[in-house]
């Protein structure tokens, strides 16, 4: 398809590394130019677009490239994510107060990558692409670009959509939540999540209850709580910032919170970046998981023979 490989080109041309100059990608700015195969560059133009709805079917419907549906994740983290991170695309222009989990997140291209696709194959190809690597910037990023935003919305169970105190630990816990839970867990159910500001922020006590967690104001929580029903396993987790990753004593801490529920365990410290993993890694107890935002598609599992299964006391 000539026009699949002209977007190919552009995004090279444009300074994409390798890794995003594939189909997948191509066909990505296609959709996000509006680009059918019998329209010039010239037209493209610039149109708010769900990864399901709006880029997938598109792809379908005019170039004739089937995804299934458990690839959006793989749009969204292997060709949107880089697509804002250099200013080839917004995310969430239309409202970018959306949570980072709704599902009427959307993504345009910008102003900058549109002028300049609109004149590929024109004598000015080469100057406009040089003037947008020079200049591109990034209006709007789908992850702040400090580690304490303003605002920090999390999803809950039941729909609705509150807001946490501001600070790089909640903002660790809610991306901890939206990378975590569709990569590594069997729709895991979120059952307890505390707030810098407020520990009770939310707390599915019936549930916990009917797994035998009896959750009073001494108990030893951790910072997250998920239940996975398919294999009746417990995720805990710490989210660590300055301190507290899963060491022994923490462990058998929460095993002694744990004593009468069946499940099997799963503990899991989270961080940020490397550095504060690094910090810690001595702390951390043999049989856990290691789950760092900055490479949210990666787990390292400290040893032992089982990698995330439940843990044996």
């Amino acid at each position: 398809m000539p026009k699949l490989k002209d977007a190919q080109l552009i995004l090279a041309s444009l300074g994409l590394p390798p890794a995003q100059q594939n189909e997948m990608s191509g066909l990505t700015l296609l959709a996000l130019c509006r680009l059918q195969p019998h329209q010039t560059w010239a037209e493209a133009r610039s149109e708010s677009l769900t990864v399901s709805k709006g880029i997938m079917t598109f792809v379908r419907e005019y170039y004739g490239r089937e995804y299934a549906p458990n690839t959006r994740e793989t749009f969204r983290r292997q060709v949107l994510h880089q697509f804002v991170q250099l200013g080839i695309a917004n995310y969430n222009p239309d409202n970018p107060q959306l949570p980072t989990n709704s599902p009427n997140a959307h993504y345009a291209i910008t102003p900058l990558a549109l002028a300049a696709v609109q004149h590929y194959g024109t004598q000015d190809w080469e100057q406009i692409t040089q003037s947008f690597r020079e200049n591109r910037g990034i209006t709007y990023s789908d992850r702040p670009a400090n580690k304490n935003p303003e605002e920090i919305k999390i999803t809950l169970p039941d729909g609705s959509i509150r807001e946490l105190s501001p600070g790089e630990h909640n903002f660790l816990q809610v991306t901890f939540l939206e990378e975590f839970i569709p990569r590594f867990t069997q729709n895991a159910l979120l059952l307890y999540i505390g707030d810098t500001a407020d520990k009770s922020f939310y707390v599915a006590r019936q549930k916990l209850t009917e797994l035998g967690i009896i959750i009073d104001q001494h108990a030893k929580l951790p910072d997250i709580i998920l239940y996975e029903p398919t294999r009746h396993w417990l995720y805990l987790v710490e989210a660590v910032t300055s301190h507290g990753p899963m060491t022994p004593k923490r462990i058998v801490e929460l095993n002694q919170l744990l004593a009468h529920c069946d499940a099997g365990k799963i503990f899991v410290t989270a961080f940020l970046d490397f550095p504060t993993f690094r910090k810690y890694a001595r702390e951390i107890a043999w049989e856990t998981e290691v789950w760092v935002s900055e490479f949210p598609e990666h787990l390292i599992h400290f040893d032992g023979q089982r990698f995330l299964g439940p843990y044996k006391s």
